[in-house]
């Protein structure tokens, strides 16, 4: 479920990447980019909730695929001008659902077009996400031989009830059999992701999955409040009617829930939806909430270099289709915009328990439009008094309570940088 955070596009084109790669080659201020994120589009079932790039697997279009990544990776890997990534998630889709002979493929790409001395030396992270249905030891080998240090287990739920009506088809032991079997083969960091405000889940449910997960030992949890989103199976049948939403009272106590249980836990939240021990936050989903580069590989895979944002096409059948420099067409095209840059800042940081440097914000504000800092004050000064904001004067973080309406604060200063 870890993709980039959705940033509204406003500048939107068609085209292919040479220009930008050539542009970015160009640009020697710009800094290396040290994380990559691959998105492999396989499922063997479209859960009714998800609202990523996913297909139905069709095993003849594994090879084909693998190919044209290769292709797309070889083309990428001179952005970062020979400097060693420090992060690479592989998301979906279901990844793990590759064959293993084409891991092995898509792994020697890797080792030998980038640089991977960060991460095989435990600076970086190599993240990969996993369905509980697919490990084998034979997979967790091939992936810990090729750098991956770290899963991303999608149990969602442990009560095979919820699992059915989030149309997940998986055993929940076999979470607690992927986590062995991972550990077996050296890669010893385990996420696990759980969704709560499922229809008629109940506090009693959600408190039973938390401890089902904590008891597994691992040091890394992400909790997803249930939404629902456009054109996907669960929103068309929450508008039939065939179930009720979770009532929002429910969905608060449980989000109080999470924090109570992780925090006794040892396991404290630093971003929205994201909670681990110390050392043990996602390196490379900090790297997205703190605005730094990303390259991307693969169908609808978004990227962000030098200021400029684009996504490559959502479907496969387009993404196949390949350049002479093994690039594919790309779509929502940014280039570089000051207020929208700040604006994402905002949006973004604003996220993590660590928050943002005030003064940094106001006095890029105060260049961007000259009356944005003042109305910026003002806000603060009322989220701070509404209790969503903490009273540090240097810092823009948000509070236990304010965590709970993020978004709304995040929107609150951003309009600030209106014109």
């Amino acid at each position: 479920m870890q993709q980039p955070i959705s940033i509204p596009i406003r500048n939107q084109t068609q085209g292919t990447p040479r220009a930008i790669i050539e542009h970015v080659l160009s640009q020697t201020a710009s800094p290396p980019v040290r994380s990559l994120y691959i998105h492999v589009p396989f499922c063997f079932h479209k859960c009714h909730y998800c609202d990523f790039y996913s297909i139905v697997d069709p095993r003849d279009r594994q090879e084909p695929f693998t190919d044209r990544l290769i292709r797309e990776l070889e083309a990428l890997a001179p952005l970062t001008r020979s400097s060693p990534l420090h992060t690479i998630f592989i998301g979906g889709g279901t990844p793990t659902l590759l064959r293993p002979e084409l891991w092995l493929r898509l792994l020697t790409t890797l080792n030998s077009h980038f640089d991977l001395t960060d991460i095989r030396a435990g600076r970086g992270e190599f993240t990969v996400e996993c369905n509980p249905e697919t490990a084998t030891p034979e997979l967790f080998d091939i992936l810990r031989a090729g750098g991956v240090d770290r899963l991303s287990l999608g149990a969602q739920s442990f009560n095979p009830i919820h699992l059915k009506t989030l149309e997940r088809w998986h055993d929940p032991a076999n979470v607690a059999r992927a986590i062995t079997l991972a550990k077996a083969a050296g890669i010893a960091r385990q996420s696990i992701d759980l969704i709560f405000a499922i229809p008629g889940q109940t506090l009693d449910d959600w408190k039973s999955d938390l401890h089902a997960a904590l008891a597994l030992g691992v040091d890394h949890l992400s909790c997803y409040s249930l939404t629902y989103e456009p054109n996907t199976a669960m929103t068309a049948r929450l508008k039939r009617g065939e179930f009720a939403p979770a009532d929002e009272d429910l969905e608060v106590e449980m989000h109080h829930e999470t924090l109570r249980t992780l925090r006794a836990a040892g396991l404290d939240r630093y971003e929205v939806s994201n909670y681990a021990r110390s050392g043990e936050e996602s390196r490379h989903n900090l790297a997205y909430w703190r605005q730094h580069q990303w390259l991307a590989a693969g169908p609808s895979a978004s990227a962000h270099v030098a200021g400029h944002r684009w996504k490559n096409s959502p479907r496969l059948d387009d993404y196949l289709a390949i350049d002479d420099a093994g690039c594919t067409n790309i779509q929502d095209l940014e280039t570089p915009d000051p207020r929208r840059a700040l604006a994402e800042t905002i949006m973004t940081g604003l996220r993590l328990r660590e928050g943002l440097d005030r003064n940094i914000i106001l006095a890029n504000a105060e260049r961007v439009t000259p009356t944005s800092s003042k109305r910026l004050d003002r806000v603060i000064s009322r989220l701070t008094h509404q209790g969503w904001l903490q009273p540090d004067e240097g810092r823009l973080a948000l509070t236990d309570e304010g965590f709970l309406f993020a978004d709304s604060a995040a929107a609150d200063l951003m309009r600030c940088l209106k014109p």
